[in-house]
C-alpha cells in the first residue's frame, strides 16, 4: 500500500467514524464529523478532506497518528465560541471580549463575521470600528495619572530647592501658602482675602460707570467717585503686595514670570502705575495732553483683573489649558465657520442685493452671515425674499452643525484636564513638608508603568492594523 492511499484511508476513516478528536491549547473535545461538514470552507471543516500528512499539518499545529488527534495552538478560552457556531450556525460575541482578539481568532479557524448573530452584531461591529469612544474614560484616567506624575516630580523639585537656603522651611510654608490655595487653613484665608478683593475691584470698575456715582470736575468732565478711588488704591495695593510676596519666596526666579499665572498678576496692576506716570506727564506738559487718552484705554484693561480668579478655581485653570492644547479643533471649528459664512453670504448677496439695502455688498452679508450662522440672531439685517428666508434657515441649521461637532472633542479635553488639575491638588495636599523634605508625594507607579506599556502596545496594534491582512501572531511565525 502506497503512503498517499494510506491517508486516503486515514481521511475516509475521518469521515466514517463519525467523530474526530481535537486539542486547542489542552482543551479537548470530541467532534462529529457532520456537524463540522455542515461548514466546509472552514478550517475544521477543510481537515476532514485532507489526504495527505502534510495537507494536514497545513490546517493544524500537530497530529498525532496513533491517537488520530488534531492540536492546535490556539487559545482555549476563546474555542467554546467557535464550537457553539458549529452546533448553531451563529456566532455570540460576549461584552468582556477583546473584539480584535476574538476577530483575529474567527479569522482563524475560518468564520466570516457574517454569522456573528444579529443581538451581537451591532454592539461588535461599533466596538470594532469606534473602540477609543467607548473606553476614553478609562484611557483619560491613565492619561491623568501619567501628566500629573510629571507634574507633581517638578512640584516636588520645586519644594526641595528650598532645603539649605537661609529660611528655607519657613519660605517654603509661604509659597505653598500663596501659591497652592486648600494646602492650609493659612492658604484658605489669604484665598479667599484675594477672591474678594478682585470681586470688588470689578464691582467697583462697573459701579464707576453709572452716572449716578459719576462726580464732574472743575472743567465738568465726569470723574471717580472719591470712595471708589480709595477701593481702587485698596486693591492695587494688594495686588503689588500679593506679586511681591510671591516672588520673594519663589522657588526660582527666573522661572517665576514663565508661569501663566504670575504674568496675569503682574498685567493687572501694570496699567495703573503706567496711568500714573502718564497722569503726571500730562499735568506737567499740557502739550501731551493727548496722552490722557492712552490712560483711558489702559483704565479698561481693570477688567482683565477677573483672570487672578484662575490662580483659585480649577474650573478656570483647567478651561485655560483646553483651549491652549485645543487649538486644532478651535481651529478646525473657525474653519468651518469661514466655509459657511463665505458659502451663505454669497448666496444671500445674489438674492438680496437688489431688494434689501442691508444685504447690498458680500462685506455686508459676511456680517449677517456669521450673525446668523453663530445662531446670535441680532435681527438688525434680515432677508425679505423668499429664498432669502430659505438661505437664512438653511445658514442657522448649518451653523448648529458646524458648531456642534467639534463641541465633543473640547469637551473631551476638558475633562481630561479637570480630572488631571483635581488629582493634581490632591496630591499636593498630602505632601508633609513640616520638618522638610519627609515625605514624597503619593505616586501610583504601578498606573504610571502600565500605562506606558499599553501606549507601547497600542502603538504596535495600529502598526499590525496597517498591514494588508490581520493575521495573528501565531499564523506570522508558521
Amino acid at each position: 500500500m502506497t503512503r498517499q492511499s494510506l491517508w486516503d484511508d486515514v481521511s475516509e476513516a475521518n469521515v466514517e467514524d463519525g467523530e474526530i478528536r481535537i486539542n486547542v491549547g489542552g482543551f479537548k473535545r470530541r467532534l462529529r464529523s457532520h456537524t463540522l461538514l455542515r461548514f466546509p470552507e472552514t478550517r475544521l471543516g477543510r481537515l476532514l478532506l485532507c489526504h495527505s500528512r502534510e495537507a494536514i499539518l497545513e490546517l493544524c499545529d500537530d497530529y498525532d497518528d496513533v491517537q488520530r488527534e488534531f492540536y492546535f495552538d490556539r487559545n482555549p478560552e476563546l474555542f467554546p465560541y467557535v464550537l457553539h457556531f458549529y452546533h448553531t450556525g451563529k456566532l455570540h460575541v460576549m461584552a468582556e471580549l477583546c473584539v480584535f482578539s476574538f476577530s483575529q481568532e474567527i479569522e482563524y479557524w475560518g468564520i466570516n463575521e457574517f454569522f456573528i448573530d444579529s443581538c451581537c452584531s451591532y454592539s461588535y461591529h461599533g466596538r470594532k470600528v469606534e473602540p477609543e469612544q467607548e473606553k476614553w474614560d478609562e484611557q483619560s484616567d491613565q492619561e491623568s495619572t501619567t501628566s500629573s506624575f510629571d507634574e507633581i516630580l517638578a512640584f516636588y523639585n520645586d519644594a526641595s530647592k528650598f532645603d539649605g537656603q537661609p529660611l528655607g522651611n519657613f519660605r517654603r510654608q509661604l509659597w505653598l501658602a500663596l501659591d497652592n490655595p486648600g494646602y492650609s487653613v493659612l492658604s484658605r484665608v489669604f484665598s479667599v482675602l484675594s477672591i474678594l478683593v478682585v470681586l470688588g475691584s470689578i464691582i467697583t470698575m462697573c459701579l464707576n460707570s453709572l452716572p449716578d456715582f459719576q462726580i464732574p470736575d472743575s472743567q465738568g468732565n465726569p470723574g471717580e467717585d472719591p470712595r471708589f478711588e480709595i477701593v481702587e488704591h485698596f486693591g492695587i495695593a494688594w495686588f503689588t503686595f500679593e506679586l511681591v510676596a510671591r516672588f520673594a519666596v519663589a522657588p526660582d526666579f527666573l522661572k517665576f514670570f514663565k508661569n501663566a499665572l504670575n504674568l496675569i498678576d503682574l498685567m493687572s496692576i501694570v496699567p495703573f502705575y503706567i496711568t500714573l506716570v502718564v497722569n503726571l506727564v500730562v499735568e506737567s506738559s499740557p502739550t501731551l495732553a493727548n496722552l490722557g487718552r492712552v490712560a483711558q484705554v489702559l483704565r479698561l484693561m481693570r477688567i482683565f483683573r477677573i483672570l487672578k480668579l484662575a490662580r483659585h478655581s480649577t474650573g478656570l485653570r483647567s478651561l485655560g489649558a483646553t483651549l491652549k492644547y485645543s487649538y486644532k479643533e478651535v481651529g478646525l471649528l473657525l474653519l468651518y465657520l469661514s466655509v459657511g459664512i463665505s458659502i451663505f453670504s454669497v448666496v444671500a448677496y445674489t438674492i438680496e442685493k437688489e431688494e434689501n439695502e442691508g444685504l447690498a455688498t458680500i462685506p455686508a452679508c459676511w456680517w449677517w452671515a456669521t450673525v446668523s450662522m453663530t445662531t446670535v440672531g441680532y435681527g438688525d439685517v434680515v432677508p425679505g425674499t423668499t429664498a432669502g428666508k430659505l438661505t437664512a434657515s438653511a445658514c442657522i441649521l448649518a451653523g448648529i452643525l458646524v458648531v456642534v461637532l467639534p463641541i465633543t472633542l473640547i469637551f473631551n479635553k476638558f475633562s481630561h484636564f479637570y480630572r488631571r488639575q483635581k488629582q493634581l491638588e490632591s496630591a499636593m495636599r498630602s505632601c508633609d513638608f513640616g520638618d522638610g523634605m519627609k515625605e514624597v508625594p503619593s505616586i501610583n507607579l504601578r498606573d504610571y508603568y502600565a500605562h506606558k506599556v499599553k501606549s507601547l502596545m497600542a502603538s504596535l496594534t495600529n502598526m499590525s492594523r496597517s498591514s494588508p491582512s490581520e493575521l495573528s501572531l501565531n499564523d506570522s511565525l508558521q
